[in-house]
């Protein structure tokens, strides 16, 4: 009787690699191939180059092969109920205890144990041409006309959108790199970075009052988009001048920035962070209306967003003014909507949610949970909330870590005491694509 075999790829290119795994699979049996489905691969893979339906016509094309199918899980498990193959084939790359994949390798062997399955590993293909198509692949995903639109698909992939600051290449590349396993043995990642003007400000000494101008912040996004792949939301405050937000929306788009958030208040900007206690003065709704069409007739292609943040709950206007201006903000084009909140308690932030969807299902939500840090992302989907940002915690993180080993290195007079507390340079630099 003729085995069943499996195996799955979740890149968009078939090179050697993939043409040697299929090769000696037809030895053990019918081949059945899976392409992984783009919701499963961002969770622990890069965003594929090429359509799902790409991807499944070129593993069609592959001699050898019987069938093709699209795998959702990426723990394998939709495929063993289905298919229940006799063995399935994967190269040998996740075998590594430090391996991404490892917990799914784990998991995999769990199931096939289970029913008498075979996972049979062969040797991961280290070949110059293989490496060069893989580094064209990350290449193409760095480039504006992939990056810029991947926001939009991520919406429609992702119960919720998990977005990290980042401020440097550096921060870029943490926000690109981590992944972590979950307790169900699925891997997960972020999906898009957050340039925030205070972070950015931040690292740079001044004070967040838009001081640091657009061209600083351009080289900020520049540092960012040469070393990650991964889309990038722009703070863009309180967008200037309606003549300058003109002229920033065609350069952002240009240069492959997915989306920016502008709030609705003018004069000098003043952090969202002081609520009530500083004078701040929110924009009458009929000119910052004008402000998002004037960005969104600049346009020129549909890949772009305008995210309308509405603060009318930090400055205490109340629900009402929040939803009289975030439904005038979707009338004049924004296409999704920012709501603020300075309290730790997150019932005012899932009212304005709960009352914005039922009038509105489809307008992206975008959230920051720094003051009610306790709730979890599927508590703010469960409430229509689609991108929820972490605008704040690298930079939060790094400078009480490091004011305390500057204060150990001025105490002991040397660096022995605040070594363990350090990342070897090595560790950090594996981080860096050479």
């Amino acid at each position: 009787m003729t085995k069943r075999v499996y195996t799955c790829f979740c890149t968009a290119t078939i090179h050697k690699g993939h043409l040697n795994i299929v090769a000696r699979a037809a030895e053990l049996g019918e081949v059945t191939v899976g392409v992984l489905s783009d919701a499963a691969a961002i969770r622990y893979n890069r965003f594929p180059v090429a359509s799902e339906a790409e991807r499944l016509a070129a593993a069609k094309a592959l001699p050898g092969v019987a069938h093709v199918v699209l795998q959702r899980d990426m723990l394998y498990d939709d495929i063993l109920e289905t298919l229940r193959p006799d063995i399935v084939v994967h190269g040998d790359n996740w075998s590594r205890s430090d391996a991404p994949e490892f917990a799914i390798r784990r998991h995999l062997l769990e199931r096939l144990s289970a029913y008498g399955g075979e996972l049979v590993e062969l040797p991961y293909t280290h070949d110059p041409a293989v490496e060069k198509i893989d580094a064209l692949d990350r290449e193409r995903l760095a480039m504006p006309e992939f990056r810029r639109k991947r926001l939009r698909q991520l919406l429609k992939l992702c119960p919720i959108v998990k977005t990290l600051e980042a401020h440097s290449g550096l921060t870029g590349l943490i926000t690109e790199k981590t992944v972590v396993t979950q307790a169900d043995g699925r891997l997960d990642q972020f999906d898009a970075m957050w340039v925030s003007s205070l972070c950015d400000s931040t690292a740079k000494g001044k004070p967040d009052i838009e001081l640091v101008d657009m061209s600083s912040r351009l080289r900020t996004i520049d540092d960012i988009m040469e070393v990650t792949t991964k889309p990038i939301i722009l703070d863009g405050d309180t967008g200037g001048l309606t003549e300058h937000f003109v002229y920033n929306v065609r350069t952002l788009e240009r240069i492959g920035v997915s989306a920016v958030i502008i709030e609705d208040k003018t004069g000098l900007k003043k952090n969202s962070l002081f609520g009530t206690e500083v004078e701040q003065t929110q924009e009458s709704i009929e000119r910052f209306c004008e402000k998002i069409t004037a960005g969104k007739q600049a346009q020129r292609t549909d890949d772009f967003m305008i995210i309308a943040r509405c603060e009318s709950l930090i400055l205490e206007r109340g629900m009402e003014d929040a939803l009289t201006r975030c439904r005038a903000y979707v009338r004049a084009g924004a296409d999704g909507i920012m709501i603020h909140s300075r309290k730790k308690d997150p019932a005012e932030i899932l009212t304005f949610c709960d009352r914005f969807r039922a009038e509105d299902s489809t307008t992206p939500i975008v959230v920051v949970p720094t003051a009610f840090n306790a709730i979890t992302e599927s508590e703010l989907a469960a409430h229509g909330v689609n991108i929820c940002i972490y605008a704040n915690q690298l930079t939060r993180a790094a400078v009480p870590a490091m004011q305390s080993v500057a204060t150990d290195l001025l105490k002991h007079h040397r660096a022995l005491e605040v070594d363990a507390r350090l990342m070897p340079f090595k560790q950090i630099i594996t981080l860096i694509d050479a």
